[in-house]
């Protein structure tokens, strides 16, 4: 028989991460937060993840860098972060993106 949990995460109850992110709807391949408001500041220093990155910008702006290209991400913009990339995003304006991960982020100390 097939999965059929249906999960439900009200934003206003989510749990926020050491960084600031929220935790959304997670499932056993991919999970979601978003990053709310973050403000303009220097650049945060370049990381390499061990997972897939997708997201999509609510609104703002920022940039980012991955392997030494530049991409400006902008309200109504997606993006990939390939799994093991170099990557860093500098905050432009105050900004709001929903990123999805597969493997899940929060899961097997993940959020280093």
């Amino acid at each position: 028989m097939s999965d059929t949990t249906i999960i439900k995460i009200d934003s206003k109850f989510s749990p926020k991460g050491e960084h600031g992110e929220k935790y959304l709807a997670s499932g056993k391949t991919v999970s979601m937060r978003m990053w709310e408001n973050e403000k303009p500041n220097d650049e945060k220093p370049e990381v390499s993840r061990p997972y897939e990155t997708v997201g999509f910008v609510i609104s703002g702006k920022a940039e980012l860098v991955i392997e030494g290209q530049q991409v400006l991400l902008e309200a109504g913009n997606s993006y990939v972060v390939p799994k093991n990339a170099r990557h860093m995003y500098r905050i432009l304006e105050e900004f709001t993106a929903v990123e999805a991960t597969s493997p899940p982020y929060q899961v097997h100390g993940r959020e280093d």
